[in-house]
């Protein structure tokens, strides 16, 4: 795949960019690996102040940072620029409280002491996807900077100018040279990178084959690696629900980002009494969406993030609709250029349908009724992915009852499924394994190392 700029809304191609050698590759590798040597040394103050650089450069460049990401992959202007105020307060939260976290913990020991440290464990390669360009990248570059790793970033290979713009933050943000480095490689350049005996550990945020290449490659290499894959997730409705309220959720939960969101809601599960209302309203705010250029505020519908993700996402949907479901709203793509999808929901959906197992990353809204808790606590766990869910109820107890029966990573009581500094980010069965964000992410690439002190005395 070329490292290319691709306008989605015309699929316009905007400006190429020439891949890495493996020569350069590994001189990048190298840099990083002597930065760490002495990043690693560096006190918390030192890499507290890196951040909050780099998170006041975002926001005081934040329009132009997020027309980038605009431009790049299609999420609308008001989505980017909340995406870019997200990222720097990750940035934020790391340096606010990463020596906390990271403060050495006593261990109870009968004689003698015990405690542990947690010290960095080297160059720590993260591959990043488009959808979220800013964010994936700030929620493993943050803890991992703060922790005294350096980090490289092989960015999605249609938003190259999303990569350069952050490791130019980093700099601004007085980062030296090597402690945040940005890779131009595609994916075929991966193996190459995490075989290299300077890589200590990776994190990688996409598809379940990606996933499982990367495990593979670094599982052969005996190095730790965190997955953040994909997801299926349910939006539970039970029967005594605001519907006016829990609708507000709904659409966003669904429309954020244009439904490109691993969290995004995407199996609805109605209980059968409130199922027509729900489906009615859902419907029509949906059909309301007109697409548009999103770099413009009032555009409302923005485009996939690549023409080709509109035509995997149409295929999902015609095999679906050919196998015995419909659709009430949408089901056909706009007579528009751009990479556009029209909002869609489709009922009748059984096993057996891409739209039932596959993940539909995009506008697209699957309904299901059920009759009972049960029967919805079934559907929601009926997938291989377990990441996110979301749980509506007006009985809070009823809710967190059903929430502790659902298998995923993560499950919001009448809140969409989403994301914050402080929150632990990650999934169970198909969707990975590993957490990102919160005091949790910045373990995963670090020592845990055991120092006991004994006395010569003491018996062996």
């Amino acid at each position: 795949m070329a490292i290319q700029t691709v306008n989605p809304f015309n699929n316009e191609v905007i400006k190429t960019f020439k891949e890495m050698t493996p020569q350069e590759i590994e001189k990048a590798v190298t840099k990083a690996h002597e930065a760490f040597k002495s990043w690693k040394k560096t006190p918390f103050s030192t890499r507290s102040k890196v951040l909050h650089e780099a998170a006041a450069k975002m926001r005081s460049q934040k329009e132009e940072l997020a027309q980038i990401i605009t431009l790049e992959m299609g999420k609308l202007i008001s989505d980017a620029r909340a995406e870019v105020d997200l990222s720097a307060n990750i940035l934020d939260y790391y340096a606010d409280n990463a020596e906390k976290f990271l403060k050495r913990q006593k261990v109870d020991v009968e004689t003698g002491e015990a405690y542990v440290v947690f010290d960095p464990i080297g160059v720590v390669f993260g591959i990043e996807p488009w959808n979220f360009p800013f964010y994936q990248v700030a929620r493993i570059a943050a803890p991992n900077i703060m922790a005294g790793n350096t980090v490289l970033i092989k960015h999605a290979s249609n938003v190259p100018q999303c990569g350069i713009a952050l490791e130019r933050l980093f700099k601004e943000g007085g980062a030296p040279e090597g402690v945040y480095t940005n890779l131009l490689i595609s994916s075929k350049a991966v193996a190459q990178v995490i075989e290299n005996p300077k890589i200590a550990g990776v994190s990688l945020t996409g598809s379940e084959g990606a996933g499982a290449h990367v495990a593979e490659t670094a599982g052969k290499s005996l190095k730790k690696s965190v997955l953040e894959l994909g997801g299926n997730d349910p939006f539970i409705v039970l029967d005594d629900a605001n519907i006016e309220k829990t609708l507000d959720s709904a659409i966003w939960a669904k429309m954020n980002n244009t439904g490109q969101c691993c969290i995004a809601a995407k199996r609805y599960i109605l209980m059968d009494s409130i199922a027509d209302e729900f489906i009615k309203k859902f419907s029509e705010k949906l059909a309301k969406l007109k697409p548009g250029d999103p770099s413009k505020d009032k555009t409302t519908l923005g485009p996939l993030s690549s023409e080709g993700a509109a035509v995997l996402l149409q295929k999902q949907i015609d095999e679906t609709i050919k196998k015995g479901a419909k659709a009430l709203v949408g089901g056909k793509r706009p007579d528009i250029k751009g990479a556009f999808v029209t909002p869609t929901v489709l009922v009748d959906v059984k096993p057996g349908m891409p739209a039932y197992s596959e993940e539909l990353f995009g506008p697209v809204a699957t309904i299901f009724r059920v009759k009972t808790e049960e029967e919805a606590i079934h559907l929601a766990n009926d997938t291989v992915f377990g990441l996110g869910a979301s749980v509506f109820s007006d009985n809070l107890e009823r809710a967190e009852k059903v929430a502790k029966q659902i298998d995923s990573g993560m499950v919001f009581i009448n809140h969409p499924t989403w994301t914050e500094p402080d929150l632990p980010f990650g999934g169970t069965k198909k969707s990975g394994y590993g957490r990102e964000l919160s005091e949790v992410g910045i373990f995963e690439f670090v020592n845990k190392k055991l120092i006991r002190i004994s006395d010569y005395n003491d018996p062996f």
